[in-house]
């Protein structure tokens, strides 16, 4: 088990704010474990679409989740507000990896942080593609150096 302590709100080039929801919430009173992961596709889209120009329902080379994992350091409850922040640490040829931290409130230390990794496919085929050069422009501004 990795004892690294949590990241923290400067070791995310961007951030973005993502409300919580009365639904989030599981019967224990907390953001449930599976909402982290929309938390996760929620900031890396937003980034994707905002930055890169990806049109996931028209691009013909889109990306597709292979491989995930968070780690849950204190809870999360509605109606917090949820910051995540986002970098990459990763970029090959057809794929990426992404780290995020999720933040609530105002919090600088994350309650919870992860990885994502995105392989490029042609839609038609779902066969490995190079990342599309506007993506490719807009991920290299997220590179960091992985810890």
């Amino acid at each position: 088990m990795d004892r690294a302590p949590p990241p923290t709100r400067a070791d995310y080039p961007v951030l973005y704010d993502i409300p919580t929801r009365w639904l989030d919430n599981d019967i224990y009173g907390h953001v449930n474990n599976v909402n982290y992961y929309s938390y996760f596709d929620t900031a890396i889209a937003d980034f994707l679409m905002g930055e890169g120009g990806l049109d996931p329902w028209r691009d013909p080379v889109v990306g597709f989740c292979v491989e995930s994992a968070c780690r849950f350091r204190r809870a999360i409850r509605f109606p917090d507000r949820v910051t995540a922040g986002l970098r990459v640490t990763k970029l090959g040829r057809s794929s990426v990896r992404y780290e995020i931290g999720i933040f609530r409130g105002a919090d600088d230390e994350a309650a919870a942080d992860g990885y994502f990794v995105h392989v490029f496919v042609e839609r038609a085929k779902e066969r490995a593609a190079p990342v599309p050069p506007s993506i490719r422009a807009a991920l290299a501004r997220l590179l960091v150096s992985p810890e």
